[in-house]
């Protein structure tokens, strides 16, 4: 969870597009980002796939008035609403956004290529009907901010008992490159959110970060050393870490779906 998942980085930029906030250039290239390209295949009247600005356009004219996320897991079909088929392919791919105003969502499939240090990153969006239902599981904003400042101290005491130390070269490079984020004063989501949407969003980041070292200690990833050196230990210490983990998935999607929520409560 150290950077936002392309269906964020497309809902959060598509909402802002939609709202007239930027350009169809500035919205694609920050969805993007550092892939060498991004395509959708499926669209209705199109037979094979077609760049991102064209695709916006299309499914706006087709009714989209907003994008949500979904970042299902095994077990946890967080921000789906059916039907089987796409619930299936977006598990697959952990992720998915999910069109508001009409029955259409996109799932990613990323090709990559290259030698280490220099892989080459498409992405092909499939584009699939959605049942026009609520989604599963997505907390309020307000929820989610309550959920992870709980999570984030019994993460603390948990893992502490456990003795979890997380150090050691990946999870140093990890710290850094979150305060190098940070100091560079990123956007963490697109014009148009609310600041509340922000810091939920950030918090939710900063859980994930403290998650993904954890595990790197429970593991021994990169020289990190975790105390964790028996079957039943590890195995509490990702029980430990499962609630965490799924606390911080609700606030991303919380925080990334906040643009949608809001237009649905000013239309009553």
């Amino acid at each position: 969870m150290l950077s936002e998942p392309r269906s964020g980085r497309l809902a959060a930029w598509g909402n802002a597009l939609l709202a007239g906030l930027v350009s169809p250039d500035e919205a694609v290239l920050a969805i993007v980002g550092d892939d060498a390209v991004h395509r959708v295949e499926g669209l209705p009247g199109e037979r094979g796939p077609v760049g991102l600005t064209l695709a916006l356009g299309r499914l706006r004219a087709l009714g989209v008035a907003g994008w949500r996320v979904a970042l299902p897991a095994p077990g946890h079909p967080l921000g789906l609403s059916g039907p089987p088929e796409f619930n299936a392919r977006a598990l697959e791919a952990e992720e998915a956004v999910v069109g508001y105003g009409a029955p259409f969502g996109l799932v990613p499939e990323v090709y990559e290529a290259g030698p280490e240090g220099d892989v080459h990153v498409e992405v092909v969006w499939h584009c699939l009907p959605v049942r026009e239902a609520p989604p599963a599981d997505v907390p309020s904003l307000g929820e989610a901010e309550r959920e992870l400042a709980e999570a984030l101290r019994e993460a603390t005491v948990v893992l502490t008992r456990l003795d979890v130390a997380a150090s050691g070269p990946v999870a140093e490079a990890a710290l850094d490159a979150y305060r190098a984020r940070a100091e560079a004063g990123r956007e963490v989501l697109a014009p148009g959110y609310p600041p509340r949407a922000v810091r939920v969003l950030e918090m939710a980041q900063r859980v994930g970060l403290l998650v993904s070292l954890a595990y790197s200690a429970a593991y021994g990833i990169g020289g990190a050393h975790g105390g964790a050196v028996s079957a039943s230990e590890m195995a509490a210490r990702r029980e430990a870490l499962r609630p965490v983990e799924r606390v911080a998935r609700r606030a991303q999607v919380a925080a990334f779906n906040a643009w949608v929520e809001e237009r649905e409560r000013e239309r009553g």
